[in-house]
């Protein structure tokens, strides 16, 4: 009797591992720090993934989708407040790890902007900050409505700043602007004068702190 041949595979590469939602954004994820959220195609994406951009719609439905679900994925790294720290000094310290997030992927801020995320994480953050508001006395309606300015100025502050860190002329254009701050006529421009020195004053991360307080002063007052 012969021995009994042992079966071998035509194929030659190996079995490509299952598709899910979880390792499209994963892939995504990994594509968007590499190279930037304008290389994450489902194009790029089916590529990688060794499979047709088709296959993909079953687990994002459109770039808008995808891209709150990077936002997800990104915010499940952000650290509560630490304990016993006052409501506006934990409003303040959640929507700065937000605004720094965003700096580091502008491309995304400016997405974001059009956006409505719901992914889990990003309704656990949205939560957080309405529950420091509340807890801070904000009146119900305040707090809802100004958890989506908070939002807004975070947001767009991160654009701002990656749209200069972009600009190929962003250096040229605000050492021009401070020199004619700095030249300014007193007698044509009086108020710019008596706060000259103010004006480029505070690193990034100040002015934006004092943007959020300022803020959260109006939301507190607002009846």
């Amino acid at each position: 009797m012969s021995p009994r041949r042992v079966p071998v595979s035509r194929r030659e590469r190996p079995a490509k591992a299952a598709l899910s939602r979880a390792a499209v954004i994963a892939v995504a994820l990994r594509i968007m720090r590499d190279e930037g959220l304008e290389k994450v195609t489902m194009r790029r994406l089916a590529s990688e993934l060794d499979t047709g951009p088709a296959s993909l719609y079953v687990y994002v439905t459109n770039t808008a989708e995808l891209h709150g679900a990077l936002l997800d994925e990104l915010l499940s790294g952000l650290e509560p407040p630490a304990a016993g720290i006052a409501w506006r000094g934990g409003v303040v310290a959640l929507l700065s790890q937000y605004t720094r997030l965003l700096f580091a992927h502008p491309s995304l801020a400016r997405s974001v902007l059009t956006l409505r995320p719901s992914g889990p994480n990003y309704l656990r953050f949205v939560d957080s900050l309405l529950g420091l508001l509340l807890a801070g006395g904000v009146a119900a309606r305040s707090a809802a409505w100004g958890v989506d300015l908070l939002l807004q100025l975070a947001t767009a502050t991160a654009v701002e700043q990656g749209t200069r860190d972009r600009s190929a002329d962003a250096e040229g254009e605000v050492y021009l602007q401070a020199m004619a701050v700095r030249e300014a006529a007193v007698a044509e421009y009086p108020s710019i004068d008596r706060v000259r020195d103010e004006l480029f004053s505070g690193t990034g991360e100040e002015r934006y702190r004092f943007a959020f307080d300022a803020l959260l002063d109006g939301i507190a007052a607002a009846r």
